[in-house]
């Protein structure tokens, strides 16, 4: 397991198999949504993180039913990313703690210039991290 599920794991506190999906999912997220030229040197710069993004990105994406449905034609975007991570059985406190979690893990691998970017370039996104 590598070193960014296992801290998502341990401080959101989250089986590992969960963490790895929703780090999965976010990273996914992340690279289809951010700024391309940033999120592609952070994901790279993050042990794990181009196999976690291969292995989920897309996971969730139309799911949630009629509202995950909705979320993803009206709200899109952050809204709809909160939504699939809930249908994993996270709360909010736990997705803001991921998100957290996530993006400080990035910093250390990518720097502040590009994470500040990748989270500049999503709308909503600074919110929750």
């Amino acid at each position: 397991m590598n070193e960014l599920v296992t801290r998502v794991a341990d401080n959101v506190g989250i089986t590992p198999d969960t963490a790895e999906k929703a780090v999965g999912m976010m990273l996914g997220f992340l690279q289809r949504e951010a700024d391309d030229g940033a999120v592609a040197r952070m994901i790279e710069a993050i042990p794990g993180a181009p196999e976690l993004v291969a292995k989920f990105n897309g996971e969730g994406q139309g799911g949630g039913g009629l509202l995950g449905g909705l979320m993803a034609s009206f709200g899109g975007g952050v809204m709809a990313l909160g939504q699939q991570l809930m249908g994993l059985g996270l709360g909010m406190g736990e997705i803001t703690s991921l998100a957290k979690e996530t993006i400080k893990v990035a910093r250390e691998h990518a720097g502040d210039e590009t994470v500040d970017t990748v989270v500049a370039s999503v709308p909503g996104l600074s919110q929750f991290v």
